[in-house]
């Protein structure tokens, strides 16, 4: 592959795994935490950007150089497991579809005026679209680029308009006066859980950036995708506790957008209803990629069939939306939810880097093993937690 087009494909795997991160239950899920941690939410962020990238860099590395997507490096590790979490994969998939679709025209309707059902079809088509060129994978790259680095610069002129307190920002996000369990099992899915974890890997599978040779350039896509989720996280997080500190209320129905509109007006309003599209149609785009990735491999027609199944499960998304509609608080229960899948499908991404006929004589760093067990254990003790506190009495 010429250097040119190498460092597109890896810059694309990047954008899609951050652009699949940052949809609307990303938006929804940051100013919810920030509302409720102020200041100490930045201690979460940093926390959630350390498990982040050493959940990513062990599957990434692993996947790419077995040259295999995750099922079915799953079911060489332990027979059977790449089926249950190929289905864990595309459930958590569909329901954040659901949300991303709602998101979507949501965006358009703040825009436009459209009628959310209107805007919603309008969405699922220009999604579609992006699968019926010939080269979908190309598409899918300069989309997700182009409407991400657009998200990214919408974003910072909103917090500059916020005028947020960066001392205090910068003080409790080392020295917490809170810490909030389910807010780091939240992150931590809404960022690297479910499908998210592997879109970036999958999509350089696909791309056939694969074997030890390729490990540079592994190395660098992870982080590139994980540093540009953080920024994001962090710009949406200090917009938001800018507009708390000026003692401007949060409309619970709608946290991001009241954000928005209280840190720079009609304009803001505005500018909420293209981050919203672009957070949500991108979203739309990873979450039925990677999805349908994970179920491609079990049969000859699926795979070569793939830009047809992933049209569907837009399609799909699009109507379960149309006749149930999707909340706020669903949107921020997914990433939990998908919290709570990271672990499975990191052990066993763990599990496998130790299996030479999978990974061949490539030798996992002993490092990286500790830091993903670590991850494994501290993500199932923070989801015990949750449990625990949803459960117990009040």
């Amino acid at each position: 592959m010429e250097k040119k087009n190498l460092s597109s494909v890896i810059l694309g795997a990047a954008f899609l795994m951050a652009t699949s991160a940052v949809g609307p239950g990303f938006l929804t899920q940051t100013t919810v935490f920030t509302k409720q941690l102020a200041a100490s939410f930045g201690f979460v962020i940093l926390l959630s950007v350390i498990l982040d990238i050493f959940a990513q860099l062990n599957i990434w590395r692993v996947l790419t150089v077995s040259g295999k997507r995750a099922q079915d490096v799953s079911n060489e590790t332990i027979f059977g497991s790449g089926y249950v979490l190929a289905m864990l994969i595309a459930l958590g998939g569909l329901a954040f579809n659901i949300g991303n679709i709602a998101g979507a025209s949501l965006g358009l309707n703040v825009l436009f005026g459209l009628d959310v059902k209107i805007g919603a079809v309008i969405s699922a088509i220009i999604g579609i679209g992006i699968f019926m060129f010939k080269e979908a994978g190309k598409a899918l790259d300069l989309t997700t680029k182009i409407l991400g680095l657009l998200m990214i610069l919408l974003i910072i002129y909103v917090v500059i308009a916020s005028h947020p307190p960066l001392a205090e920002a910068a003080f409790h996000t080392f020295y917490p006066e809170q810490i909030d369990a389910r807010a780091i099992v939240t992150l931590v899915g809404g960022t690297v859980g479910g499908y998210i974890t592997f879109a970036g890997a999958h999509r350089l599978i696909d791309a056939g950036i694969s074997g030890k040779e390729s490990l540079p350039e592994v190395n660098r896509a992870a982080a590139t995708g994980i540093l540009l989720t953080a920024l994001i996280r962090v710009l949406l997080f200090l917009a938001s506790l800018g507009v708390i500190f000026l003692g401007m209320p949060i409309d619970d129905a709608n946290p991001p957008a009241s954000v928005f509109q209280n840190a720079a007006g009609t304009l803001g309003y505005k500018i909420f209803g293209v981050v919203m599209w672009c957070a949500a149609i991108t979203s739309v785009i990873g979450a039925a990629y990677t999805s349908v990735s994970f179920i491609k491999t079990f049969h000859r027609k699926l795979d070569s069939n793939d830009n047809y199944l992933i049209i569907a499960f837009i399609a799909f998304s699009t109507i379960v939306f149309l006749f149930v509609g999707q909340p706020v608080k669903v949107l921020v229960a997914a990433g939990t939810i998908n919290g709570f899948i990271l672990p499975v499908g990191l052990a066993l991404i763990l599990l496998a880097s130790r299996r030479q006929k999978i990974v061949g004589n490539y030798r996992h760093p002993l490092w990286m093993q500790i830091a993903g067990w670590f991850v494994v254990l501290i993500m199932v003790g923070f989801s015990i937690q949750t449990v625990y506190n949803h459960l117990s009495p009040k």
